[in-house]
């Protein structure tokens, strides 16, 4: 179950209809067009990264530290 305003619903509800389909089948479908685009997003910008020709450096270099000094606090 999720929450959405009023107006948000009543968006959502009215392209569900024209798309002759449910709310909760538009709402899948559009997460998983997104979750599908942020894959691939991901998966560019890993192959630019590889692209790079980057030295080779060993397990870690220092990313630990890195994600500690940059993690959110509560």
């Amino acid at each position: 179950m999720i929450s959405l305003p009023d107006d948000l619903l009543r968006a959502v509800d009215m392209e569900a209809g024209r798309r002759g389909t449910t709310r909760s089948g538009y709402l899948r479908e559009l997460a998983e067009e997104t979750l599908r685009r942020k894959s691939a997003l991901r998966a560019e910008k890993m192959a630019e990264i590889d692209a790079m020709d980057l030295p080779a450096r060993s397990h870690g270099g220092g990313v630990a530290e890195l994600v500690k000094a940059n993690r959110p606090e509560h």
